[in-house]
C-alpha cells in the first residue's frame, strides 16, 4: 500500500505531543528564564561590588590620613600619659602608619617618571605592537596583584607580630622596602595602561581603541567553553568587578590628561564622551554575555549571584566587629584582587600634575573638596553597611559572625588536631596517624574489622614502602581536590578546581 501520495499525506498530517517529554522542555524553558535574569542579577552584584571598591579606594584619600594623624599624635603625646601597656601603638595604627609612609614615598618616587615622554614613546609604536603590549600589561597586572597583596600582608604581620614569639622573619625594614618597591612598580604598570588607553583615545582613526574593545569579546571565547563551578564563577565575578572599577579610574585619568592638554575646555569633554560610553558599554555587554552562557552551559542558577553578594557583604559586616582580624580595605584586596594603594598613588600623581593650585581661593576649594570626599565616604559606608546587614540577614549568615570557623593552630597541622579529636571519642591515634584499638570500648567490637583494615600496620604487611608513600600521597591529593570550599574561604587567587579564574 506504499505510495507517494500517502507518504506526503502522512508528512503533512503527522502530529507529536511535547508533554511526553515534559521534563526536558521545562528545563529548556528554565534555562531561557535564567539567561533573562542574568543581566539583572549580575548588574546588582556589580553595582554592589563597585561601591565596595569605591569605599576602599576613598578610604585611602579620606580616613587614612586622619588615622595616620591620630596615630602620630598618640605616639608624640605618649610620654605625657605614661606607658599603660607594652605597645607603643595599636596594631591597626601601625598598619595605618605603614600605609601612609608607603603612599608618601611612592608619590615622590613617581615624580621621577615622565608621563609625557612615556606617552610619546607609546604613541610612536605600531597598532599591533600596542595591542600586544596592552594584553601583556593585563597579564602582568594580575600576576603582580597576586604577589603584591602577600607582600603587604607580610609587612603588616611582621610589624605587628607579638615580640614574645621566636623570630622567623627577615625583619620589618626589608619587608618595608619590598612593599615600597611593589607599590611603585605596580603604579608604573597602571600608568602604562592608562597611557596606552590615552593613545587609543587620541588616535585619528580609532583603530587601536576598536582593537582593544574587541579584546573583550575574545575573553568570551576563552571563558564560555570551560567547565565552571560555583567557586570559579565567584572568582570570575570578583575579577570582573575589580576590572570594571579599575577601567573607570583609568578613564578618569585619561579624561584628566586630555582636558589638561586642551586647557580645560568643556567642549572637548563632549568629544571624549562617546568613546568613554563605548568602552563602558562594551565592557558591560561582554560581562553579561559571558556570564549568561557560563551559567547556561554549567547549569548554574541566577540565584548564585545573591550568594556572592552576601559573601561580599559578610566581609564588610565582619570587619566592623570589635574583634575583627583585618581592615575592610585589606579584605577587599584579598577577595577581589583590588589593591587601592598603587592606583591611589597614580591618581594623586596625575591630579597634582594636571591641576595647579594657586592662591587662597584655590586652597579653600581644595579643603572643601576634601570635606566633600569625606562626606561621600561616610555616606557610602553607611549605605553599604546597611545593605550588607540586609544581605547577610537574608542569606541567614548571622551565626557565622558570632561563631567563626576555627582554623588550625599556628605551628600545628590540622591533621594532628583531627587525630586528637578522634581520640576523645575512644579511638587514640599516634603521631604517625596509625589507628590504635587498644583503648577502644568493648561495645564497639563491630567496628574492629574496618579499623584493622585501614590501619597502617596492615598496609605495611601487604605493600612495599614506596607504594605505601604513593598511596598516602594519592589519597591526600584526592581529599584535597574533592574538598569543597565555602565562598567565604575563596580569595581572588585561590585555586578552585585546579585553576584560578
Amino acid at each position: 500500500d506504499l505510495s507517494l501520495l500517502r507518504f506526503i499525506s502522512a508528512e503533512l498530517t503527522r502530529g507529536y505531543f511535547l508533554e511526553h517529554n515534559e521534563a526536558k522542555y521545562t528545563e529548556r524553558r528554565e534555562r531561557v528564564y535564567t539567561c533573562m535574569r542574568i543581566p539583572k542579577e549580575l548588574e546588582k552584584l556589580m553595582f554592589f561590588g563597585i561601591f565596595l571598591c569605591l569605599d576602599a579606594f576613598l578610604y585611602v584619600f579620606t580616613l587614612l590620613p586622619l588615622r595616620v594623624f591620630l596615630a602620630m599624635f598618640r605616639f608624640i603625646t605618649l610620654p605625657c600619659y605614661g606607658l599603660r601597656d607594652r605597645r607603643l601603638l595599636q596594631p591597626a595604627q601601625v598598619c595605618d602608619m605603614l600605609k601612609g609612609v608607603i603612599l608618601v614615598i611612592c608619590y615622590f618616587m613617581m615624580h621621577y617618571v615622565d608621563y609625557s615622554m612615556m606617552y610619546h614613546l607609546i604613541r610612536g609604536q605600531s597598532v599591533i605592537k600596542l595591542y600586544i603590549i596592552y594584553n601583556m600589561l593585563e597579564v602582568a597586572d594580575r600576576l603582580i596583584s597576586s604577589f603584591g597583596q602577600d607582600i603587604l600582608d607580610a609587612l603588616y604581620w611582621t610589624a605587628t607580630e607579638p615580640k614574645e614569639r621566636k623570630r622567623a622573619h627577615i625583619g620589618v625594614i626589608p619587608h618595608f622596602f619590598m612593599a615600597v618597591l611593589y607599590v611603585f612598580l605596580h603604579a608604573i604598570l597602571i600608568m602604562v595602561q592608562a597611557t596606552t588607553l590615552n593613545v587609543a583615545f587620541n588616535s585619528h582613526n580609532k583603530s587601536l581603541l576598536t582593537i582593544m574593545m574587541s579584546n573583550n569579546f575574545v575573553e568570551i571565547k576563552g571563558s564560555v567553553f570551560k567547565k565552571f563551578e560555583k567557586n570559579n564563577l565567584f572568582q570570575m565575578s570578583n575579577s570582573d568587578i575589580k576590572e570594571r572599577f579599575t577601567n573607570y579610574v583609568l578613564l578618569l585619568i585619561v579624561c584628566l590628561r586630555n582636558m589638561e592638554q586642551f586647557s580645560w575646555n568643556p567642549d572637548h569633554l563632549w568629544v571624549l564622551f562617546p568613546d568613554v560610553c563605548m568602552v563602558v558599554a562594551s565592557e558591560i555587554a561582554v560581562d553579561i554575555v559571558k556570564h549568561a552562557f557560563i551559567t547556561k552551559f554549567n547549569d548554574i542558577t541566577a540565584d548564585v549571584y545573591s550568594e556572592y553578594r552576601a559573601s561580599l557583604a559578610f566581609d564588610l559586616v565582619s570587619s566592623r566587629q570589635k574583634n575583627a582580624y583585618t581592615d575592610y580595605s585589606d579584605s577587599v584586596s584579598r577577595r577581589m584582587g583590588f589593591i587601592p594603594l598603587p592606583l591611589a598613588v597614580l591618581l594623586i600623581r596625575v591630579v597634582t600634575s594636571s591641576i595647579k593650585v594657586q592662591g587662597v581661593l584655590a586652597y579653600v576649594c581644595v579643603v572643601l573638596f576634601y570635606c566633600g570626599l569625606i562626606s561621600l565616604k561616610v555616606l557610602n559606608s553607611i549605605v553599604l553597611l546597611g545593605k550588607s546587614c540586609q544581605y547577610v540577614k537574608e542569606a541567614k549568615m548571622e551565626e557565622k559572625l558570632f561563631n567563626p570557623i576555627l582554623t588550625a593552630t599556628p605551628g600545628k597541622p590540622a591533621g594532628k588536631q583531627q587525630g586528637t579529636f578522634k581520640s576523645t571519642q575512644g579511638i587514640s591515634t599516634d603521631e604517625n596517624g596509625s589507628t590504635s584499638v587498644t583503648n577502644q570500648p568493648v561495645h564497639q567490637k563491630e567496628n574492629m574489622p574496618s579499623l584493622l583494615v585501614t590501619s597502617n600496620s596492615d598496609q605495611f604487611l601487604t605493600t612495599p614502602d614506596g607504594e605505601e608513600k604513593d598511596i598516602s600521597q594519592d589519597s591526600s591529593e584526592l581529599k584535597h581536590r574533592s574538598a569543597k570550599k565555602d565562598l567565604l574561604e575563596i580569595d581572588r587567587f585561590t585555586i578552585c578546581g585546579n585553576r584560578i579564574d
